[in-house]
């Protein structure tokens, strides 16, 4: 038993015992595919997405002709929004990479080729020991200023609590020294077994009051120096919300109380602790851990008022409860999913192969079957990246396989071309060889040789889906010839933009864009 199978009571039941003016705004469990979140961000400049008749009674356009088709790549293909995500540290800061000189393995972890992205999780005591001012650690600094240089972008997370942490709390001194502390009991039919890990750190077996008001206002100021330094940064690709408890999972699972007076108290906590996030990080993702709400803190509504925002949902194992495969599998198209399912920490054994399957191969099936955009490469609690190296060569189809599906992957697999009465226009039919739809919004913009935009403008949020096809018109100055045209695209996220690489096996331009050009040979 471990922190992933956390989940030992029934929910349903503790909720049964609240009265229903306690429960405020929780959010009862819910079959995602047909639940309203709303529509999604907002289109600017949208396109038509047909329907596009060609004949009488209902024509909206002549008859046109289908003059360039695209096919799948079978490339890996880096974009925003989207990869595998190499882990620097995670639970246990620099004590979890098993190496002798800490800086040169963070080097080769940036730089291992499987990864696209990077990822750190340090404690609030690292990043901010003291009032007034960010004061990064020198490995954060590190992975960051090794990022730039690899081009790979950073996520993270700040700990508040960090029950792996054994030398030091995960909360600064001055906030320590402030705030109350309330201790953390186990319930008689509790895991003690489990519990040990906890029990024997003693930064583990308590929690602070988070809703004490200097709490709050320490917290407020803590986002917003990140902010400050991270909101819209192009070297960030996206920001964990900092949720109760453990690791800020939204859990001090085994424990059976929480810090607060009740639940009342303890939802609009962190229902305004997230409100702060959202407030400060305007412009970058913030990803929500999808945890049932064990401790009976808040999740439900915390969940569901970030991906009404438009903002992202996570979960820290792929073998877990329905509830949750619920959310990751039928999540709005327009939300993006990253699952941290941990290999283990010790090098492949073939002994361990359960009808010829290893157990990193049946991780990778099942981060597939969810249709996520993300997934850690993460050795749990033994960060190596000799041991990350090892797994890859043990089973390197499977690792390259979702590599090569992972997230969205993008395509005008159809251009059709129409004159009608010396007004020309493009109708693009874009596919999506993905797993996932686009977590945003997708831009496509047709230039001419010389880069003058012809006509810009967005899909619908989401769009295209995976394995469908998306229809959108491009209406161009009058006698442009399509031959030559550029197309480009970018994914528009809570107001910046990213570019995107197209995901087909026809040749690009260094930026990803495809020149239009006759490719089509007719079958008779």
């Amino acid at each position: 038993m471990d922190r992933r199978d956390f989940l030992k009571g029934s929910v349903v039941a503790a909720a049964a015992g609240l009265g229903a003016g306690q429960q405020q705004g929780f959010v009862p469990a819910h079959n995602w595919g047909n639940y309203d979140f709303g529509s999604g961000p907002p289109v600017a400049d949208r396109l038509n997405q047909g329907p596009f008749p060609q004949y009488p009674p209902d024509a909206v356009i002549p008859n046109d002709d289908v003059v360039m088709t695209t096919t799948p790549s079978d490339d890996v293909v880096p974009n925003y929004g989207k990869g595998l995500i190499t882990y620097i540290t995670a639970d246990m800061g620099t004590d979890e990479i098993k190496a002798e000189n800490i800086p040169k393995a963070i080097e080769e972890l940036v730089r291992f080729p499987l990864g696209q992205k990077l990822y750190l999780r340090p404690t609030w005591r690292e990043v901010q020991p003291r009032p007034g001012r960010l004061e990064l650690p020198e490995y954060f600094k590190l992975a960051l200023d090794l990022g730039k240089r690899y081009n790979k972008r950073l996520g993270f997370r700040i700990q508040m609590s960090a029950p792996d942490y054994t030398h030091a709390p995960a909360l600064p001194d001055f906030v320590l020294d402030r705030v109350p502390r309330v201790d953390l009991v186990l319930g008689n039919t509790e895991d003690r077994a489990a519990a040990q890990r906890y029990l024997k750190n003693p930064y583990a077996r308590y929690q602070p009051r988070f809703d004490d008001p200097f709490f709050q206002q320490s917290f407020a100021e803590l986002v917003g120096l990140l902010a400050a330094e991270f909101n819209g940064s192009p070297d960030i690709e996206y920001i964990d919300t900092f949720m109760y408890g453990f690791w800020g999972e939204g859990h001090t699972w085994p424990f059976s109380n929480n810090p607060f007076p009740d639940y009342a108290t303890a939802e609009r906590t962190w229902v305004r602790m997230l409100e702060v996030q959202l407030e400060h990080f305007t412009r970058t993702p913030l990803l929500t851990n999808i945890q049932p709400d064990f401790s009976r803190v808040g999740n439900s509504e915390v969940l569901d008022r970030s991906v009404r925002s438009n903002n992202w949902i996570r979960s820290d194992t792929i073998f877990i409860e329905n509830e949750q495969i619920e959310a990751l599998s039928n999540r709005p198209p327009w939300i993006a999913a990253l699952l941290e399912q941990p290999l283990p920490g010790k090098l492949p054994d073939p002994a361990e192969r359960e009808e010829g399957i290893s157990p990193a191969e049946n991780m990778i099936s099942h981060v597939i079957d969810v249709g996520a955009n993300y997934w850690s490469l993460w050795n749990f609690h033994q960060i190596n990246p000799a041991t990350l190296a090892a797994y890859y060569h043990a089973c390197p189809e499977w690792f390259d396989r979702i590599n090569r599906r992972i997230g969205y992957r993008v395509r005008p697999s159809w251009i059709w071309s129409y004159d009608d009465g010396g007004s020309v226009g493009i109708i693009a039919g874009f596919a999506n060889d993905g797993i996932a739809g686009v977590p945003g919004v997708l831009r496509v913009t047709v230039e001419d040789e010389n880069r003058r935009v012809l006509k810009s403008g967005c899909l619908d949020a989401g769009y295209p889906l995976p394995g469908k096809i998306r229809q959108a018109q491009f209406v161009l100055p009058r006698a442009t010839k399509w031959q030559g045209l550029r197309m480009r695209a970018e994914i528009e996220v809570k107001g910046m933009r990213y570019p995107v690489r197209w995901a087909c096996r026809q040749k690009l331009n260094e930026d990803g864009s495809l020149i239009l050009r006759p490719n089509l040979r007719r079958q008779v």
